[in-house]
């Protein structure tokens, strides 16, 4: 093997090829320079390339292809989910302003609609790309249109259960009066909404519609539903009854002499639930009625019909007693004022 590495050369004088006696350490040196050389021109090449000429080697061309091909995907995605969310709002805004309302159900508040959003950052494995990454913001937004898509899903799920017992909705509705409709029997002695106090003649607002008649009248229950409460309160509604009638709709009577029902009674259209009276802060003997929809306070006029005929009204209320739908609490049970 140290006879390969050796070399020879001719010598002029003898014309022989006689051994080379150079230093092979020289040799050695001789091959680096040359090997740092070839780097230095490689750099030298690269720098030009690069940086003076502003070009891009093979590998930069490619990846610059391929993001500016994930780039256009991206932006069609973010193009689409656009027009995913607008169909999603729109479903939003038709489920809280005619399924839910036309079912007495509350609005979804923007906190439940929104649910899951806020908190821990669920996208701290992004950070490195920035907040202007076109990935983050995309995995953001497919993560709320899906938890919005869900939302109202389940949104959806509780109006189909609702509208399962929509037969029952009908017979909810207080859409009677509370008296009979026998004119003879009262008048309207206050409407619904802005008017003078009577007592000391400022204005306020009336939230129900006074029925001025005699104490001991008959007051029927409006809609089928369950009493909510009954209570006294001697500076304002006297005796009164609140009966929850489902669906986002409520009831009051008040300034009672009797109430024939208790808390948590079930109680049907036609009903008789009291007497009228003089009971709270009054001016004289009425029936003060409040239809509730959805905790705000709307014209009862809106609901009943006073032109009902009156043998009408009383058949309703006769076929309610003769079903034995009529008074639960027996005669010592009554409260009687």
């Amino acid at each position: 093997m140290a006879d390969d590495l050796r070399q020879y050369k001719l010598n002029p004088d003898t014309l022989l090829y006689e051994e080379d006696r150079t230093s092979r350490r020289r040799r050695f040196f001789r091959s680096f320079l040359l090997f740092l050389a070839s780097i230095a021109a490689f750099m030298l090449y690269f720098w030009l390339y690069t940086s003076v000429f502003h070009l891009e080697t093979p590998k930069a061309l490619i990846l610059k292809k391929e993001n500016a091909s994930w780039t256009s995907k991206m932006e069609l995605l973010n193009s689409q989910l656009g027009h995913y969310e607008e169909i999603l709002e729109g479903l939003a805004m038709r489920d809280d302003d005619v399924y839910r309302n036309m079912f007495g159900m509350n609005r979804l508040s923007a906190e439940v609609r929104n649910s899951g959003f806020g908190g821990v950052n669920r996208y701290a494995y992004l950070d490195a790309l920035g907040d202007n990454s076109y990935l983050r913001s995309t995995t953001v937004r497919l993560d709320k249109l899906y938890k919005k898509a869900y939302v109202q899903s389940k949104s959806y799920d509780d109006i189909i259960s609702i509208y399962t017992k929509s037969g029952d909705m009908a017979s909810c509705i207080p859409s009677i009066p509370p008296l009979s409709t026998d004119k003879s029997k009262y008048h309207i002695s206050s409407g619904f909404g802005g008017r003078a106090d009577p007592l000391n003649n400022t204005g306020s607002f009336h939230p129900g519609i006074d029925f001025a008649c005699q104490p001991g009248n008959p007051v029927y229950c409006t809609g089928d539903g369950v009493v909510d409460k009954v209570s006294y309160d001697l500076y304002g509604y006297g005796y009164s009854i609140l009966v929850d009638h489902g669906f986002g709709y409520k009831t009051r009577y008040a300034h009672l002499r009797a109430i024939l029902v208790a808390e948590g009674m079930k109680v049907k259209r036609g009903e008789l639930i009291a007497e009228t009276g003089n009971t709270g802060r009054t001016t004289g003997p009425h029936l003060h009625y409040e239809v509730i929809y959805m905790e705000s306070v709307v014209n009862p006029a809106n609901y009943y019909d006073l032109d009902m005929p009156v043998d009408e009204y009383k058949a309703m209320v006769a076929k309610v007693a003769s079903e034995g739908e009529g008074i639960k609490l027996r005669p010592h049970q009554r409260l009687r004022f």
